[in-house]
């Protein structure tokens, strides 16, 4: 099977329950069914990203491989990037069902999923058995237990876990679905989870890039001390950013459904704190990443101009499955060569020069 057909099968998964869909896709893609798409890059996507070459800047969002199950396939259907996760300390099961809503006609989705994975055990055995070397970068998207959480041991210790098996982490601070979790957003709180995690970087033989994974829901007064706690103890960068409670001019039925919001109405909300965090963000070095409501190469060129070095998708996948990747690809190529680009990372941050 070709992505073209998996995603041509696409809609015969709308008549099932959206949690049961998921599953399954994640067995598909397990087993190959998904197959792989070989056509090469065009040369104007290729960037360097946190010290790794990059084929193109679009990259899976966390929380569609929680547990690692499909990484290798999932890797083969074309992204630049793929970020597996959340993954906690203990397996959890999450939050009772149902906790996963299709919003059809806003092409969107809300979860309250809850972080459900099975652990840190099993997702670092199946990292340690990819295959090398891999064709996308890794990230490894960590996070806290509901229960019997303690930050300042936890982040660290699954840092030192996937260490030598990730080419990024990113810590989620930034779940609606974990309670407490968006506290730690706050300035004392994170500036104590930053030094733990510094001081344990510092102990490891590898030392992958740390970025800081936002709600969009923050005021902007909140953004600044942030960015500069980020910089302070010499994190990577921010991934901007997560799901959110707020529900922007939605029609489904479910649109009352709790949870985090992901897709179309999130962009522009996304979009406008990833310009704020660039704008903080100018001369220090940061590495940013943009997601909310990417399903199209113009979605990617808007996040890429707002300062985002790769962007990253989850619900628009969701929808039209393994083909959307190349037409992602294709269609952001041919916008850079219309606006007269040489190269992808020549446009990133155009928007806030």
């Amino acid at each position: 099977m070709t992505p073209r057909i998996a995603s041509i099968l696409m809609p015969l998964m709308r008549g099932v329950d959206p949690e049961r869909a998921h599953d399954l896709a994640l067995r598909a893609l397990r087993f190959g069914l998904a197959g792989a798409d070989r056509t090469p890059d065009d040369p104007i996507l290729a960037c360097r990203v946190l010290g790794h070459d990059l084929r193109n800047p679009i990259g899976l969002a966390a929380g569609f491989d929680k547990s690692a199950v499909a990484i290798g396939p999932l890797m083969k259907l074309g992204f630049g990037i793929v970020e597996a996760g959340s993954v906690t300390p203990r397996p959890q099961f999450g939050n009772p069902r149902p906790r996963l809503f299709r919003l059809v006609e806003d092409r969107a989705v809300i979860n309250r999923m809850g972080m459900n994975n099975a652990g840190i055990a099993p997702f670092r055995a199946r990292l340690a058995a990819l295959p090398r070397p891999r064709p996308a970068m890794l990230g490894v998207n960590i996070a806290i237990n509901k229960e019997g959480a303690a930050p300042l041991r936890d982040y660290p210790m699954l840092y030192a876990e996937v260490a030598a098996l990730a080419d990024y982490v990113a810590i989620n601070i930034s779940s609606p679905n974990t309670p407490g979790l968006r506290d730690l957003q706050g300035e004392r709180q994170l500036q104590d989870i930053l030094a733990a995690m510094a001081e344990t970087r510092a102990a490891q033989q590898a030392k992958p890039p740390i970025l800081v994974k936002i709600a969009p829901d923050l005021s902007p007064a909140a953004l600044e001390p942030i960015v500069e706690a980020v910089v302070t103890h010499g994190m990577d960068g921010l991934i901007v950013g997560n799901t959110t409670i707020t529900r922007p001019g939605l029609r489904s039925a479910h649109r009352s459904q709790a949870g985090g919001l992901s897709g179309p109405p999130l962009k522009h909300l996304a979009t406008d704190v990833l310009k704020r965090v660039a704008s903080l963000s100018k001369g220090r070095n940061l590495t940013l990443v943009g997601t909310g409501g990417v399903a199209s190469g113009a979605d990617a060129l808007e996040k890429l101009r707002a300062g985002a070095s790769f962007v990253q998708l989850y619900a628009a996948f969701a929808y039209d499955g393994p083909a959307l990747i190349s037409r992602i690809r294709r269609e952001l190529a041919a916008l850079l060569r219309r606006d007269g680009v040489r190269n992808v990372a020549d446009i990133v941050g155009a928007d806030i020069r």
